[in-house]
């Protein structure tokens, strides 16, 4: 471990390696297994068999649902949420009989982002900010901020907001979030949040 003392949490089932970099209040639960190389930030929550392979850096607030393998080559922003059983892939083209190792193609998802159940988002593709994919939906795309995506392949059906609501634009553009009561504009086939109450 890279932090002198431990300032998160891991069942004893779970496996740690050498040289990987975990946040203070971050809690890592039964068979899990975080390989060396990886950084994952501050009160992450790493649920039940999950994988945290070599390069893979995670911010802060970051939850994994039980059942995902988070491989080389991707990135996560803050307040990111993976949902059981989502899937990331990190080659276009596998092979058992072909060593791809130095071919990983790289995927990023943005802050506050959430990828639902069983989800599949193929490599090379960034996930924008806020994005909400659907549980089961396959990413063969780069997705949009904000953006709300279903079905395989996914497809964008509308706008969410950082809450989690579905964003309905009036004839100028606006919409608010009615939990937040944030306001948020579309121009030009961009979200951007305007205001906070």
């Amino acid at each position: 471990m890279e932090t002198s003392e431990k300032n998160y949490f891991a069942h004893e089932t779970s496996v740690i390696d050498e040289g990987c970099s975990i946040g203070a209040g971050t809690k890592i639960w039964h068979f899990s297994h975080i390989m060396e190389g990886s950084s994952i930030g501050e009160r992450c929550n790493i649920g039940q068999n999950v994988v945290i392979s070599p390069g893979v850096e995670l911010g802060n607030n970051v939850k994994i649902q039980n059942n995902v393998s988070v491989y080389t080559g991707v990135t996560c922003g803050d307040d990111v949420f993976l949902g059981p059983s989502c899937v990331f892939t990190n080659i276009i083209n596998p092979r058992s009989a072909v060593n791809r190792r130095h071919d990983y193609a790289k995927t990023h998802v943005g802050t506050g982002a959430t990828i639902g159940a069983n989800a599949t988002v193929v490599c090379g593709h960034n996930i924008g900010e806020y994005a909400f994919i659907g549980a089961g939906a396959v990413i063969t795309k780069s997705v949009k901020p904000y953006a709300l995506i279903v079905g395989n392949p996914g497809i964008q059906i509308g706008w969410m907001s950082r809450m989690g609501h579905r964003l309905h634009f009036d004839t100028k553009g606006f919409a608010k979030c009615p939990e937040s009561g944030d306001i948020y504009q579309l121009d030009n086939g961009t979200v951007k949040l305007k205001s906070n109450p």
